[in-house]
């Protein structure tokens, strides 16, 4: 779909994270993720509210951590056979993109954690286009600590400037790039933290999308709704499908991309359920 078909959506979930509920409720979050019923509700919650939606969506992305249980862990299969059964409930006509986060690869990812959640979820970097818009997967954890697989590292930077090379030649109209961890979560030049990406790395990515003409990128991660620009490149960062870490409700964002821009709204579930996209962002929606 490389030509412009005029605006449409797609919808953005992240961190459905299937344990981390009660595991944080109980302080023990290496190993208290024993129950996941209250993350599934949600997650049925969140499948009903998309395919209620008219017009359908694009396609619906979920930006990592679809569970909590880390790499070998003792629940993981269990919660990944459990999303699976909810997601499979998904509009046919909706087709959907995982991205991977550090609890599905884990913090220092290796070749092997990372063939894991490829065979179980999909590649965990690739593009695909959408009616003259090109978009990104990316593995934020090569950019977190490539420390157990510094190659893996080396060939997706390899690939990605590939990408953005065949982007430049396609005239496409937006590039979007979606990944867990987000670059910053307010600021370009704020401090180091669990939920960023660490200075230096941040600032050579962020130039080189910026280069590049990325219009936004879409994450999760951080469990609250955060986000700020570099440059024109906007950074938005989702709150959780599942657990909460600060005010905001468990939802998603519809996100519409016309020809001249990328706008989004965060839904709550109930919302986006009982009452669909606003008036205002179908509008956008119908104009040819």
């Amino acid at each position: 779909e490389y030509q412009w078909k005029g605006p449409f959506y797609f919808i953005q979930g992240a961190d459905p994270q299937f344990g981390l509920m009660k595991a944080w409720t109980h302080g023990d979050t290496n190993n208290g993720d024993d129950e996941w019923g209250e993350e599934i509700k949600l997650a049925e919650q969140a499948v009903q509210a998309v395919n209620k939606l008219n017009p359908k969506p694009k396609f619906f992305v979920l930006c990592g951590d679809l569970v909590h249980g880390m790499p070998g862990t003792r629940w993981k299969k269990n919660q990944e056979q459990d999303l699976k059964n909810v997601l499979k409930n998904t509009d046919q006509d909706i087709p959907l993109v995982f991205v991977s986060g550090n609890h599905d690869i884990g913090n220092t990812p290796s070749r092997e954690t990372i063939d894991e959640f490829c065979q179980n979820w999909g590649d965990d970097y690739f593009s695909f286009w959408v009616g003259g818009v090109f978009f990104l997967v990316l593995n934020s954890q090569l950019y977190f600590d490539s420390s157990k697989c510094p190659e893996l590292r080396q060939a997706q930077d390899a690939w990605l400037d590939e990408q953005l090379a065949v982007a430049a030649n396609q005239k496409c109209k937006h590039i979007i790039v979606f990944q867990h961890i987000p670059l910053f979560l307010s600021q370009p030049d704020e401090d180091d933290d669990y939920f960023n990406l660490e200075k230096s790395v941040r600032q050579e990515i962020m130039e080189k999308f910026h280069k590049a003409g990325i219009r936004a990128v879409f994450s999760g991660h951080y469990h609250r709704n955060a986000g700020g620009s570099y440059k024109g490149l906007e950074m938005v960062v989702s709150s959780a499908i599942g657990c909460q870490l600060g005010q905001d409700t468990h939802g998603l964002r519809v996100v519409v991309v016309t020809e001249e821009k990328v706008v989004h709204r965060y839904y709550s579930l109930t919302e986006l359920g009982s009452q669909g996209i606003e008036k205002e962002l179908l509008d956008m929606l119908a104009k040819q």
